[in-house]
Formats: C-alpha cells, sequence, structure tokens
C-alpha cells in the first residue's frame, strides 16, 4: 500500500517550535503499526487550515489525482481542514479517486456511520474553535490599540 502523511500548523512559530516534526514522527509511528510504510510527506508548515490552497496539500491532491497514492494519514480532522466545507471536499475527492483517508486521533472514517458521524462533528468543532481563536485574536489586537500598545 503506497502510503502518505500530510502534516500542517497554522504559524511558522509552530514550526519552529517541532509541532509539525511532532506530527511527523506520530502519524510515521502509527502507518509502521498498521504495517505500512510511507513513501510521501507532505506538509504545510505555517499555512490555515481556513484556506483550502495550501502548497502542502495541493501536492497531496495532485499525487491522488496522478494515482500515486492508495492511503493517506493526517493527526486530526482539524489538520486537513479548519473550514468543514473544505474538509469535506477534500474527503469526497479521495473517495472518489480510491485513496483511503485515516487519522490517528479518531476512528477510521470508512468503518460505519458512527465514525463518519463523529469526524463531521469534529470538522465543524474545528471551524467553530478557529473562529473563537479569530475572535479573540481580534479582540486582544482592538484592546492593545485602544490602550496604546
Amino acid at each position: 500500500m503506497r502510503v502518505a502523511i500530510y502534516a500542517r500548523v497554522s504559524t511558522e512559530a509552530q514550526g519552529a517550535r517541532g509541532t509539525i516534526g511532532s506530527q511527523v514522527a506520530a502519524l510515521r509511528e502509527r502507518v509502521a503499526a498498521e504495517g505500512h510504510e510511507v513513501v510521501s510527506e507532505f506538509l504545510d508548515d505555517g499555512h490555515s487550515g481556513a484556506r483550502l490552497d495550501r502548497p502542502g496539500l495541493d501536492s497531496l491532491r495532485d499525487a491522488a489525482e496522478a494515482g500515486l497514492l492508495d492511503a493517506m494519514w493526517c493527526l486530526s480532522p482539524d489538520r486537513l481542514a479548519r473550514v468543514y466545507a473544505y474538509q469535506v471536499i477534500v474527503l469526497e475527492e479521495f473517495a472518489r479517486l480510491g485513496v483511503a483517508v485515516f487519522f490517528a486521533d479518531a476512528p477510521n472514517i470508512d468503518d460505519d456511520p458512527q465514525a463518519r458521524l463523529l469526524t463531521q462533528v469534529q470538522g465543524v468543532i474545528a471551524e467553530y474553535e478557529r473562529a473563537k481563536i479569530a475572535e479573540r485574536y481580534r479582540r486582544g489586537k482592538l484592546w492593545r490599540s485602544r490602550s496604546g500598545e
């Protein structure tokens, strides 16, 4: 089985702290535990999951379209996309291309309807979480501006 892994962090600071490396290590370990070998890594270091156009994700989608992959592993649904609609687009695209998608921190979405529902709910929660982070950021920025910082 030709397995790719996908990892993403939103900020370059997270990348500098090694969080993308920890994702890659966890994914490689999980894929090996399943008895497979990673043939490709696709990384988005410093790219928001709120965007669908990311260099690593674009390359992953191109590899899937070219028939170079049988499966793709990602740590969790929110690493794939922070916008639920984007998550659905990518998952449906991979399904159409015959590329199985696995999340290390979630049940196999092809196992049963409950697992698929859980993945969908996690996608909606990821989008909500991103909106709350943006709201807090804007509030803090406004406060700093008003207080002269």
